[in-house]
């Protein structure tokens, strides 16, 4: 993995409106953006980060096969958005957050513009991310509030800055690269960029109840050396299938890892959501491990998606009265 194919994703045109003032070189922290024609004009302060419908993939790898902790997911970003948009104030290093819960938020831009040098003022968030059901409504957040005063002060931060301010937080989601990633979420840092996901389509349901990202990953256990190799089979199988475009293949990973993860935070549904899957001929379900959420998989492309969407929601309204379609971010491949 190069920082060039990043780059060229973050340049892709699904991308490149979130990723204009992100970067992944310079020795910098941030860089102050020329005005050429090769970059954007507009510097409103508003800025966007997509949540990922809990994981493709999560596990642990085997001890000594990853640098520092072997914790690690693998990301399915979904084309719903959090919102930051930064007001500075001349004078003052604190930033007020509204709305007034979002702590992290407010950590995480104080620090940042300590690190810019620059002003404090106004972050106001807004999401389409429910929070505490597993789709990286957090990471989210902050990445969003991240890539806002970066917008707002005409700067192009390092992504490696972002994870180190994250990282301080709490565990990060790897949604601050443009497609699919493996990543160390404990410690914030990348452990291949995948490329893109396939255009797929998620009929998901809400268990009910919230889980707190910092509590569950306290709480959490260590796994059996079989299951770390399990764990490693899955992930190289899904550094192949992701480049191909290989949805069987996605749909079988995000199957067995739900079912991998079942004795660690059971899921009521995950049988009748698995029956309704293979009743239906879909690619297979995946849960939000550290949420709430279970979905089951359809490829957009194939010619009779319509049909076996209607199929699936009507399987899976017989679980649950409110399911929801979401969409796989789905760049150039």
């Amino acid at each position: 993995m190069s920082t060039r194919e990043l780059l060229e994703a973050a340049a892709d045109e699904v991308w490149g409106p979130y990723m204009c003032h992100q970067t992944f070189d310079g020795a910098d922290a941030a860089q102050i953006i020329a005005e050429d024609a090769q970059q954007p004009r507009v510097h409103s302060g508003e800025a966007l980060c997509c949540g990922t419908f809990g994981e493709l993939l999560q596990g642990q790898l085997p001890v000594g096969c990853v640098p520092r902790d072997p914790h690690f997911l693998v990301t399915m970003p979904i084309a719903l958005f959090a919102r930051a948009h930064f007001m500075p104030i001349a004078g003052t290093q604190s930033v007020t957050v509204y709305p007034s819960h979002k702590v992290k938020a407010k950590r995480l831009a104080e620090n940042l513009v300590i690190a810019l040098e620059a002003s404090g003022g106004i972050l106001l968030l807004q999401s389409e991310l429910p929070e505490g059901k597993g789709l990286a409504s957090s990471s989210a957040d902050l990445v969003a509030a991240a890539r806002s005063i970066a917008r707002c002060f005409k700067r192009r931060i390092r992504t490696s800055l972002i994870e180190k301010l994250m990282s301080e937080i709490e565990p990060s989601d790897g949604v601050m690269y443009p497609g699919v990633v493996a990543y160390q979420q404990r410690a914030c840092r990348l452990l291949s960029f995948l490329g893109q996901m396939p255009p797929l389509a998620i009929v998901g349901i809400d268990e009910g109840g919230t889980v707190e990202t910092v509590d569950y990953d306290q709480r959490r256990g260590e796994i059996s050396a079989s299951q770390r190799a399990e764990y490693y089979e899955l992930l190289a199988r899904a550094r192949a299938a992701i480049p191909q475009g290989d949805t069987a293949a996605i749909g079988k990973i995000a199957t067995a890892s739900a079912l991998l993860h079942q004795e660690r935070a059971p899921k009521k549904r995950l049988n009748s959501m698995l029956k309704a899957s293979e009743a239906t001929d879909a690619l297979g379900v995946i849960v939000a491990h550290s949420g709430t959420m279970i979905g089951i998989l359809l490829d957009r492309m194939v010619a009779d998606f319509p049909l076996k969407l209607q199929s699936v929601l009507a399987h899976v309204s017989a679980l649950d009265d409110s399911p929801k379609i979401h969409l796989t971010m789905a760049g150039r491949q």
